[in-house]
């Protein structure tokens, strides 16, 4: 097993994306190979200090914009402050809340040495009761002071006033929160937001395929949180005639499944860039993912285009992908994933299902 294979297969264990039978014979692995054991746990510790590092670069943005709102609304006068002036300004208006943020980031430095401490020593059981105690103290703190960081950030941040309406479904393409969807399910919106169960983030059009009747959006809201790796794939491969297939998406308020199978392979109209598709679909499932019984994304449902006998149409995946190259190459700095794996091979549709949900939202439009 190469180097970054074992790497990948690591990190899947560590956040708990694989099946069962993987965990079993990945454990059994890892319990005859100690270089593998060791890397789980200097792994874990790396991607525990890593998530924190990362919470802690949302927050000082949150302060920042925080800053802005109130400078903006005209409640502190923040223009008159520059260079040091304004950092003592933002120090003494914020120091207890930096003081809260380091001492988070101190207690968290604290608790990964000391389980470095405790992993690379031979001491007896009495040094393991001990540090365990300290570190269950220490995870306690932490996560009040971080229940009190919560709440000063949700006092000081306006409560939205923007009336969304529902537009229809969307998946994400990358983690890092790139969603695609339908084109005319954005179309004319003046500011859009996209939601799972009951949380809801703000989101900007990030790219249009006025050809192919895409849109990518990027959710832009800091509160958002990645889910990990995307579970399902966008197919390189056409379906096949009769090839059993699902969907999820927002008819209403709540994620819908759906499955059918492939009637055509041509859309509406004979366009080759569509495939025909016999399942149900109502107002709210354009975007939605279409998957085969791998997990792989064949294509998105496509609301727009309707015939005399009713038949869904979906855009093919290879449209998808030829979408998120030409968007690619419009961004300078930031890599956007394109997923073409699926995780979800030889799983129960109800396993699958669940997997696939968390990466599925409603797009709402203003």
């Amino acid at each position: 097993m190469g180097d970054l294979n074992i790497l990948e297969t690591v990190e899947r264990y560590i956040r708990g994306e694989m099946n069962p039978d993987e965990r079993a014979h990945f454990e059994h692995y890892r319990k005859n190979h100690p270089d593998v054991d060791q890397l789980v746990v200097e792994h874990t510790l790396f991607l525990q200090k890593l998530n924190r590092f990362g919470e802690w670069k949302k927050f000082r943005q949150t302060l920042q914009a925080v800053h802005t709102d109130l400078a903006e609304s005209g409640k502190i006068e923040a223009t008159r402050l520059a260079g040091r002036a304004k950092r003592v300004y933002l120090w003494n208006r914020y120091k207890r809340t930096g003081a809260i943020a380091a001492s988070i980031a101190g207690i968290t430095t604290l608790g990964i040495s000391a389980l470095v401490f405790f992993l690379s020593s031979k001491g007896a059981g009495s040094q393991f009761e001990e540090l365990n105690r300290k570190y269950h103290w220490l995870a306690t703190r932490s996560q009040q002071q971080g229940n009190e960081i919560d709440a000063i950030k949700k006092n000081s941040n306006p409560t939205s006033t923007v009336s969304y309406t529902k537009g229809g479904t969307g998946f994400l393409v990358d983690p890092k929160g790139y969603l695609v969807t339908n084109r005319h399910v954005i179309h004319q919106a003046k500011q859009v937001a996209v939601q799972r169960g009951d949380q809801e983030y703000t989101a900007e059009v990030a790219y249009i395929d006025t050809k192919r009747d895409l849109a990518i959006l990027r959710i832009t809201d800091q509160r958002f949180r990645s889910s990990g790796y995307l579970p399902y794939g966008l197919s390189k491969r056409s379906a096949l005639l009769g090839e059993p297939l699902f969907t999820l998406g927002y008819p209403r308020d709540e994620v819908v499944y759906g499955q059918g199978y492939l009637s055509a392979r041509t859309g509406f109209e004979g366009d080759t860039m569509s495939y025909q598709v016999e399942i149900a679909a109502n107002q709210g499932n354009s975007g939605s993912p279409l998957l085969n019984r791998n997990g792989e994304v064949i294509g998105i449902l496509n609301g727009r285009q309707s015939d005399q006998q009713g038949f869904v149409f979906a855009i093919r995946s290879q449209e998808i992908l030829a979408t998120l190259q030409a968007f690619r190459k419009t961004l300078k700095q930031e890599r956007i994933y394109l997923p073409t794996q699926s995780r979800l091979f030889g799983m129960e549709r109800t396993q699958q299902v669940k997997r696939i949900q968390d990466f599925v939202y409603l797009i709402k439009v203003n």
